[in-house]
């Protein structure tokens, strides 16, 4: 099923402020929390789908990415991964956006997912990576596979991220494990019970006896990893593709960040990109272009042979089908669109200028009313 627009996911327009589309995010999550609607899994797809638009419209340069690629610009293949309802799952989605309900997600009393009124315990979350990979219109053309090697957090091997030497974990005295804490506070509206995460284990609700000696209690510690990241064909100049789960492990085994990959394109030295379609300027000297001839197009791969017909105007833009780029997350190919020009010499000899002098007076070197209109037409759709 075709992927429905975020706007029209949130009920906002594209002028929408930042506070108002928090606000649309806030009442869909609401309407479809897991907690009002148990068991309903189309409640739960729209909240997810929600959630999904909510990440891409409330970060600016996602937004703005959005707004010029569409979802072409936010999902790869070969292993890039969405947000919402390809693999991201509740508690993700509670960790994340929490905090705009103030004092838990639930907000108005809902519990986690699940029910039963006991509210998930907040989880870090690691901080996105990000680098950057150069390629040519070869590589865009197939798609390609590379590799890095990154510096980054990673879970520390010793405690197994729980930060606990020998694993050694105790239930939260302050909130006996719920990690929550419930205070009473006095109003003029009467006394009301104020719940909150619990300050002495940050909502774990367990705390650490002894800490980890190798990564002092986070969980986790400085190393490499070597990732193979999977490049889908028909990327352009400036989309940011995503690895989730491959940034800076989280502290605590909470939930690792993603691994965002900018994308940047090589110029070719005879080729221009068109989006889909690729341009190649053409000279062709007099003789070719009167008499017509054979000449060879620069493509992706290698040469190919393009015939020229006797009496080809300048301004004319011949194709060659199918030779272009593919588009992300679409069929087919674009097409290479040979832009003809005719050089005239600049300096003759007199045996050359002798003889062009002989054709002016032919009828066949001047240039009717029609021919006229067709070259200057074409000129003028380049300035329209």
């Amino acid at each position: 099923m075709a992927k429905r627009d975020y706007y029209e996911v949130l009920g906002v327009d594209k002028s929408a402020s930042a506070n108002d589309i928090k606000k649309a995010y806030r009442r869909l999550a609401m309407q479809y929390h897991p907690d009002k609607n148990p068991g309903n899994k189309e409640a739960e797809e729209k909240f997810k789908e929600a959630a999904e638009a909510y990440s891409v419209l409330s970060d600016a340069d996602k937004k703005a990415r959005y707004d010029q690629y569409g979802h072409a610009g936010m999902d790869g293949a070969g292993g890039f991964g969405g947000f919402g309802g390809q693999g991201m799952d509740i508690n993700d989605i509670f960790s994340m956006f929490g905090d705009i309900f103030g004092g838990g997600f639930g907000g108005g009393g809902f519990g986690g997912f699940g029910g039963g009124g006991s509210q998930q315990a907040p989880r870090h979350r690691g901080t996105d990576l990000r680098v950057k990979v150069k390629l040519n219109l070869q590589e865009i053309s197939e798609g390609t596979t590379k590799k890095f090697k990154l510096k980054k957090y990673v879970t520390c091997p010793h405690c197994n991220g729980s930060g606990a030497e020998g694993n050694a974990m105790e239930t939260c005295p302050e909130c006996n494990g719920t990690g929550r804490t419930v205070r009473t506070v006095r109003t003029p509206f009467g006394i009301m019970n104020s719940e909150t995460v619990c300050n002495r284990c940050g909502g774990e609700g367990k705390i650490i006896k002894n800490k980890c000696r190798h990564c002092n209690g986070d969980g986790i510690v400085m190393g490499e990893e070597v990732i193979e990241v999977q490049i889908p064909a028909g990327v352009a100049e400036g989309m940011q593709l995503s690895m989730r789960g491959k940034g800076n492990a989280a502290k605590r085994n909470g939930i690792a960040g993603n691994l965002l990959i900018q994308i940047e394109e090589e110029k070719h030295p005879l080729l221009i990109r068109d989006e889909k379609d690729l341009i190649y300027n053409l000279l062709l000297d007099i003789p070719t272009a009167t008499l017509g001839g054979t000449v060879e197009i620069p493509t992706i791969k290698d040469n190919v042979k393009l015939t020229i017909e006797p009496g080809t105007q300048p301004g004319k833009a011949l194709r060659l089908r199918g030779k272009g780029l593919p588009m992300l997350n679409e069929y087919g190919r674009g097409d290479i669109i040979v832009n003809v020009s005719v050089y005239i010499p600049e300096t003759l000899t007199k045996e050359e200028r002798k003889t062009i002098e002989a054709f002016k007076e032919s009828d066949n070197f001047k240039p009717t009313e029609s021919i006229k209109e067709q070259i200057f037409r074409r000129f003028r759709n380049l300035f329209d």
